[in-house]
């Protein structure tokens, strides 16, 4: 079955950097467009970032354009988010999430397949 597995989650000072990482099997990786979402406690599931089957595409939030880079590589079947300029507001449980790639640019939560379990980002000052 298919699993999303993630990591690289923890605990980091304001203004620091944090790199996730999302292991993904069974699947065909290189065929599935990736996100990255984060929910909050008390708020609802949002979008983060996301990146087409190939890597020449990718998407983000108002809330991270500029901090922060996601990438793919299909060979690993593992997709990255780096994370800079950490804020409080960063606080979150990170997920990964697939779907078949359908060239689509809407990624709202709806939209994807297959979740991960999620990986704790907690940002203190």
């Amino acid at each position: 079955q298919v699993q999303l597995v993630e990591s690289g989650g923890g605990s980091v000072q304001v203004g620091g950097s944090l790199r996730l990482s999302c292991a993904a099997s069974g699947l065909t990786f290189s065929r599935h467009a990736m996100g990255w979402y984060r929910q909050a406690p008390g708020k609802e599931r949002e979008f983060v970032s996301a990146i087409s089957w190939s890597g020449g595409s990718t998407y983000y939030a108002d809330s991270v354009r500029g901090r922060s880079t996601i990438s793919r590589d299909n060979a690993k079947n593992t997709m990255y988010l780096q994370v800079n300029s950490l804020k409080p507001e960063d606080t979150a449980l990170y997920y990964c999430a697939a779907r078949w790639e359908d060239y689509a640019d809407d990624f709202s939560p709806g939209t994807m397949t297959y979740w991960g379990k999620g990986t704790l980002v907690t940002v203190s000052s």
